[in-house]
C-alpha cells in the first residue's frame, strides 16, 4: 500500500505509540487527524510535524470513553481531512492491583476507555470507510490481552476484548475492502507502562514506540491479500 498522501486519524496521539506512530506516517506523507486528551501535547506535535514534513495535521481534544466527545472529534477531522485511509485506536490507560484491591471505579475507567473507546472511534470512523469501500483499522492491544496475569485482571479483559472486537469487525467489513489488525506488543517504554509501575528493565533492551510504530508501517504496507497471525499481528485482508 502506497501510503503519500492518505488520511489517517490516530487517538492518543500526544505521547508513546501515537506520538511515534505520527511521526513514522508523516515521513511517509500521510496527511494526519491526531486526538488525545491534552491540547498541549496535541499543539506542539502538530507545529513540530507541518514544520518537517509539509504535511496537513489536524487536532481535536477528545476523552476516549465519553461518545458524545468522541462523536464530535472525529466530525471535526473527518471535514478537515475529507475520506480516512488509516484509523489507528491507540489511546488507553492502565492500572494494575488484585480484583479485590483494585477500585471498582478505576476497574470500570479501564475498560471504558480501553474497550468502549476504541468501538466509539471505530463506530464513528467506520461510515467514511464503508462508503469508499476502502480502508485500515488498527487497533493496539497487547500481550496481555493473550493471556491473564495477576494483577492485571481489568488490563488484561479490556485487552482481551479489543481483540475480540478486531476479529469481528474483520468478518464484517471485510467483503468492503476494509482491513482490520490488532497488534499486541509487551510492555513499551512509554508513559503509560512508567506510570503504571510496569518493570521497564533496561532500555536498550526493551521495546520502544518507534518499533511499535514500525510495525504498524509494515502492517499497513503489506499487500491487499495477506493473512498473518503471528509475531504480535492479527489481520486479514478483504477476500
Amino acid at each position: 500500500m502506497e501510503l503519500h498522501n492518505k488520511t489517517a486519524i490516530i487517538t492518543g496521539a500526544g505521547k508513546g505509540i501515537g506520538k511515534a506512530t505520527a511521526i513514522a506516517l508523516a515521513t511517509e506523507g500521510v496527511q494526519l487527524g491526531l486526538i488525545a486528551r491534552t491540547n498541549s501535547d496535541l499543539e506542539s506535535l502538530q507545529a513540530e510535524l507541518t514544520r518537517i514534513y509539509g504535511i496537513k495535521v489536524f487536532i481535536a481534544t477528545a476523552d476516549v470513553s465519553v461518545k458524545a466527545e468522541v462523536d464530535a472529534a472525529v466530525s471535526n477531522l473527518i471535514e478537515r481531512l475529507g475520506s480516512i485511509d488509516i484509523l489507528l485506536n491507540n489511546a488507553g490507560i492502565a492500572q494494575f492491583g488484585t480484583l479485590l484491591d483494585m477500585d471498582p471505579d478505576v476497574w470500570e475507567n479501564i475498560i471504558k476507555t480501553n474497550v468502549l473507546g476504541t468501538y466509539y472511534v471505530t463506530r464513528a470512523v467506520l461510515p467514511a470507510m464503508l462508503k469508499q469501500s476502502s480502508g485500515s483499522i488498527i487497533n493496539i492491544s497487547s500481550s496481555a490481552g493473550e493471556r491473564g496475569n495477576a494483577t492485571a485482571s481489568a488490563y488484561s479483559a479490556s485487552k482481551f476484548a479489543v481483540i475480540g472486537m478486531t476479529e469481528s469487525l474483520m468478518q464484517e467489513v471485510r467483503k468492503s475492502n476494509i482491513r482490520v489488525t490488532a497488534l499486541t506488543p509487551s510492555t513499551v517504554n512509554t508513559e503509560l507502562a512508567s506510570n503504571a509501575g510496569l518493570k521497564i528493565g533496561e532500555e536498550d533492551r526493551m521495546m520502544q514506540p518507534e518499533d511499535v510504530a514500525e510495525l504498524i508501517l509494515m502492517t499497513l504496507k503489506l499487500p491487499q491479500r495477506v493473512f498473518v497471525k503471528a509475531a504480535g499481528i492479527w489481520t486479514t485482508n478483504p477476500q
